[in-house]
């Protein structure tokens, strides 16, 4: 028989605190802060920058060693992640850069059997706690770096004034605080008692969304942060107020919907938006031209946008603009694998987000609702960014680790059988026993 693997008691320690610190590092490299823009400041590829990267897929793999006989419970992950990396690596023989697809699909392996660690190892409240600690510190990093060296952490040129931290740009900036608001707010509806730490970060967390001036991002952290906030007080607030809220919930959810698909344009002007987001209408529909070229295919994963790409290089002189991404996930993943890699996408990211539904009552309390947070956030997201089957990016990292706990199973702990009761000496059992629970049991006589 077996069990969720999250059902363990809120007491678990969690891993040691020098394994914590190992994780924390991956995840603060994953998101490519600091090292990014000193190694690589055009945001290509670079000789020194997998140098960088050596050392800590050595770390990713000794933590991995470290806990060989856990990690294979989570074995429907582990077939999930076989056939998307087997998915990418095939696109190798029609990729417009063999080299570059394989050399990033190597990388999205690694990361992700990463993304599988992190869900088994660090189980219920430990997965926000780490990510909360993660972004405290590049929150911090990212408030020093802005005031001590502006001319790194403050857009000089394009954006001029806007907050961009440890990072490329401050949309990147946004989309991690986004994410660390999250797993604060989930440490605070957990019932973890350390609470001052949590309220830290999350008013840092926002503090540098709003220097970002990202709507999306915003968003983002209004969404995740008021799920899980929504989620605490309808367990808190008892059956009925949960039903009032749920209901409320859902006529605001569909009347929202359906201003935004009768009237998008009026939707983002109050957002504060063109119509045209930005020009990214004009990149989709120009990318989805190229996708009917090679619907069942694509270009290769990760190879359309180098710099000697051909198709690349129509868009970008279509769009008079240096375009380094689809600034969509879905329409980046079928420009990379075609149909087929985006269905299988987008059921992997279904599939987590049900398990995750269905875990909201036992385990997704325990946690503090970060699962369903996050999952909302990275929906979000991957409608305005490439975050979906990245080779090395914070969101799909979080997302295989919400779906690596939740398919995870742990043997039932095994009781130690009762103890038979003691017999006096020369003592026999009663041969006969009644036959029905309202005989009465007399006592024998004393014998004299």
């Amino acid at each position: 028989m077996y069990a969720p693997a999250d059902s363990r008691d809120l007491s678990d320690p969690g891993p040691p605190l020098w394994e914590q610190a190992a994780a924390i590092l991956v995840v603060i490299i994953l998101t490519q802060a600091f090292i990014g823009p000193v190694f690589a400041p055009t945001q290509e590829e670079t000789p020194i920058l997998r140098l960088i990267w050596l050392p800590v897929y050595a770390i990713i793999a000794g933590l991995i060693a470290m806990r060989p006989h856990v990690l294979v419970r989570a074995w429907p992950a582990w077939l999930i992640l076989g056939v998307l990396v087997l998915q990418a690596f095939a696109s190798k023989w029609w990729s417009i850069d063999p080299g570059v697809t394989q050399r990033r699909v190597i990388a999205m392996a690694i990361s992700s059997a990463f993304s599988i660690y992190l869900g088994i190892a660090f189980g219920g409240r430990h997965l926000p706690r780490m990510l909360m600690i993660s972004c405290l510190i590049m929150g911090v990093g990212s408030v020093i770096m802005a005031l001590a060296f502006p001319s790194i952490g403050i857009h000089q040129l394009e954006n001029a004034g806007l907050w961009r931290g440890l990072w490329y740009e401050k949309n990147q900036m946004g989309l991690v605080m986004s994410a660390g608001a999250v797993a604060a707010a989930a440490c605070l509806a957990s019932g973890d008692p350390r609470r001052l730490t949590p309220a830290i970060t999350l008013v840092i967390c926002a503090f540098l969304v709003l220097m970002t001036q990202s709507k999306t991002s915003l968003l983002c952290l209004m969404l995740g942060t008021g799920a899980v906030a929504g989620l605490w007080a309808m367990r808190r607030g008892g059956a009925a107020f949960a039903i009032i809220a749920l209901w409320f919930g859902v006529v605001l959810t569909a009347g929202a919907l359906y201003v935004f698909i009768t009237d998008p344009a009026m939707v983002l002007k109050t957002l504060g938006k063109d119509p045209s987001l930005t020009g990214r209408t004009d990149i989709w529909e120009a990318l989805m031209r190229e996708v009917s070229e090679r619907p069942w295919t694509g270009f290769g994963y990760q190879a359309f946008w180098g710099r000697e790409s051909v198709p690349a290089a129509f868009i970008r002189a279509e769009t008079q603009w240096p375009v380094p991404s689809a600034h969509n996930g879905w329409i980046d993943l079928l420009i990379q694998l075609g149909w087929p890699g985006a269905i299988t996408v987008g059921i992997t990211v279904a599939l987590a987000t049900i398990v995750s539904i269905f875990r909201i009552p036992g385990s997704g309390a325990r946690e503090g609702y970060f699962a369903i947070g996050y999952l909302l956030v990275f929906l979000l997201l991957s409608l305005s960014e490439s975050v979906l089957l990245s080779h090395a990016n914070l969101p799909w990292t979080l997302l295989l680790a919400i779906l690596a706990r939740a398919l995870a199973f742990s043997p039932d702990p095994v009781r130690a059988p009762l103890a038979a009761p003691r017999r006096r000496a020369y003592q026999t059992t009663p041969r006969i026993a009644a036959h029905s629970a309202h005989v009465r049991v007399q006592r024998p006589f004393p014998v004299r």
